[in-house]
């Protein structure tokens, strides 16, 4: 696991701030799939995790991974600042991971919108760029 809290408080507090974020996945063809997201980072576990519905093709791609998860990026910008968190993301549909996430989103952004499809990638982070 990649120990996240090494790279120093102005890194994680970057990670704290609000920022709108993209996620980018690998279509089947090859080409890039980039969409505006809220992402939230836990450093001690390793993670980074996006809500959205379900139906979302980013949920349904990441699915069809299967178990071994699809290989994505999550950036964000603010002016010369910038970070990119690299890893493989799962799909997570359990009630308790889902309420998780929202409280960090909540606490990053604002609370989200109601939505009985949602669920959780959940990105487990093996590379860092930037910041």
């Amino acid at each position: 696991m990649i120990d996240l809290a090494a790279r120093g408080d102005e890194f994680l507090e970057f990670w704290r701030e609000r920022h709108l974020c993209t996620l980018t996945t690998v279509r089947p063809d090859g080409t890039p799939h980039v969409v505006p997201v809220g992402v939230t980072l836990d450093a001690e576990a390793g993670l980074a995790r996006v809500i959205t519905s379900g139906t979302s093709y980013k949920a349904r791609f990441v699915a069809s991974a299967g178990p071994a998860g699809a290989a994505v990026a999550v950036c964000q910008v603010d002016g010369r600042r910038w970070s990119t968190l690299e890893g493989r993301a799962v799909v997570r549909a359990d009630a308790a991971s889902v309420t998780d996430a929202e409280e960090r989103y909540a606490r990053r952004y604002r609370t989200p919108r109601e939505n009985p499809a949602r669920v959780v990638l959940e990105i487990e982070i093996t590379g860092v760029l930037g910041l």
